[in-house]
């Protein structure tokens, strides 16, 4: 007799599985939703739910009762075209993303257009915007085959490897050097995948962006939107726009007197000696200013337990009931790393959420970095040899300097309108805060051979310091030898 005979038929493996596709979002999120409420089959859900039932459930739910989790289960997909890089960063800014960009290692960006900013009536510095935009893609357009002439010279091509795809690859690693010059107004476009939570804290923080461009980008994501329902009281967020004007001050008042600290490498990795109270206050202060974490951590651990409550109040007293604490306040994490670095590496870097980031705001005080070497090794002046080293470092002057000239000016929005101008060599500051898993995946990722050579170094640094406070977890990541020569083939 069989083993089966004394089992009832509604114990029977019948476990079924099947994709969900050509849905409604909106439709979707309340069919999955009703898993918690209903003994339905999802084919039944979809069978007796219309638009209007959807619309109305999410009304109810997700609004009134505060049920956001549904919103988790609607996701959409966009594709944004034609937007500046600078709002590209701010839009990605997401810990829960999913999306893909054009690189600017593996295509040419010279006929991408720029974003102009709306200067009014100041005629002079729209010229001087337009002029300098103008000069860095000259600059680019010049490196790029200058460049690769000069990787021609160095790296022949090897038996065995088609002629295509060695100019390929070579060509990708003068992409590498010339994106140096690329300001933030350079144009970009990307797709992204998000579900419908993500989408309503991302629109109403574009919203609330002191860019106009920015703004311009939140309106047009909510109208795109294929769950308008979940986003359509996506509005700009008071608390973050008190938020970040009341920490600006507060951190500008703290940090007058302290000229900012240039750090002895790329990479610090920041011992945590503080209390949660300091690191918390510590980072609010972080993010509205541009000094070192180790700095501003020193500077707070030795404030009255008072004023250190007070900073903290400030990031949370603006607070709405149905907002999210700052990206501040994800804090205790083991390892933290305060990372200066060129934004073109950054972009890279940026990618990795699995940790929080503190991103400083865009600025010129840090000077930029000239991609000199490459990847052939310090003994190497990839521009000079090109013939284009003093051209390179004009372009990038002549940027700063019309940056900080149109900062002064009196155009609408002048501080914000001046960031375009900055090429992605400037540098920008961003404190990395994770465990040891994450630690170990970035270093072995982007150490290594194939990737863009800013980021390699970053990577090494991060292993370095990392070896110096921990060496047992230290000699368990894989990574590459960043002082090591490198094969320029490949990819």
């Amino acid at each position: 007799m069989s083993s089966e005979t004394f089992i009832s038929p509604a114990a029977r493996n019948q476990t079924e599985v099947f994709a969900v596709s050509g849905v409604d979002p909106e439709v979707l999120a309340y069919a999955m939703a009703k898993y918690s409420r209903s003994a339905l089959s999802m084919r039944e859900s979809l069978t007796e739910i219309s638009s209007q039932r959807a619309e109305q459930f999410l009304n109810t739910f997700y609004f009134q009762y505060g049920h956001r989790s549904i919103a988790d289960l609607a996701h959409i997909a966009f594709a944004i075209e034609r937007l500046s890089l600078l709002a590209a960063i701010v839009l990605v800014d997401e810990q829960r993303w999913d999306g893909q960009e054009r690189s600017t290692r593996y295509q040419n960006f010279l006929k991408s257009g720029w974003y102009f900013p709306d200067f009014g009536t100041d005629a002079a510095s729209a010229q001087l915007y337009s002029e300098t935009i103008t000069s860095l893609f000259a600059a680019y357009q010049q490196t790029t085959p200058a460049v690769l002439e000069a990787l021609r010279r160095r790296v022949p091509c090897p038996d065995g490897m088609k002629p295509e795809a060695y100019e390929r690859t070579l060509k990708a690693r003068a992409f590498d050097v010339a994106r140096y010059l690329l300001p933030l107004a350079t144009n970009t476009s990307l797709g992204q995948i998000v579900n419908a939570r993500t989408l309503e804290c991302q629109v109403s923080r574009l919203l609330s962006h002191p860019a106009a461009e920015v703004r311009d980008l939140g309106i047009k994501l909510r109208e795109a939107s294929t769950a308008p329902t979940l986003v359509k009281y996506a509005q700009p967020s008071n608390y973050e726009i008190q938020t970040r004007a009341e920490l600006t001050q507060a951190a500008g008042e703290l940090l007058k007197s302290l000229s900012i600290g240039l750090p002895h490498a790329v990479v610090d990795l920041v011992e945590p000696t503080e209390t949660l109270e300091v690191e918390l206050a510590s980072t609010l202060i972080y993010s509205a200013s541009h000094h070192p974490y180790r700095q501003i951590r020193d500077l707070v651990a030795q404030l009255p337990e008072a004023r250190i409550s007070e900073i903290i109040e400030l990031g949370l007293r603006n607070r709405g009931k149905h907002d999210e604490a700052l990206r501040a306040f994800h804090a205790g994490a083991a390892l933290r790393f305060d990372i200066l670095m060129d934004i073109g590496g950054f972009r890279d870097m940026h990618r990795h959420r699995r940790c929080t980031q503190i991103i400083q705001p865009f600025t010129a005080l840090h000077g930029y970095e000239t991609p000199t070497s490459g990847d052939l090794g310090p003994d190497v002046n990839i521009l000079e040899e090109s013939g284009i080293l003093t051209s390179f470092q004009s372009a990038l002057d002549q940027a700063h300097a019309a940056s900080a000239r149109i900062n002064a000016s009196q155009a609408s929005e002048a501080a914000q309108s001046a960031l375009y101008l900055l090429p992605l060599a400037t540098r920008i500051r961003s404190l990395f805060k994770m465990d040891f898993a994450e630690a170990q995946y970035i270093i072995e990722l982007r150490s290594g051979p194939a990737g863009h050579f800013s980021y390699r170094r970053v990577a090494w640094q991060m292993f370095l310091a990392l070896q110096r406070q921990h060496p047992a977890l230290a000699a368990h990541i894989r990574v590459t030898d960043f002082t090591k020569p490198i094969d320029l083939l490949q990819r």
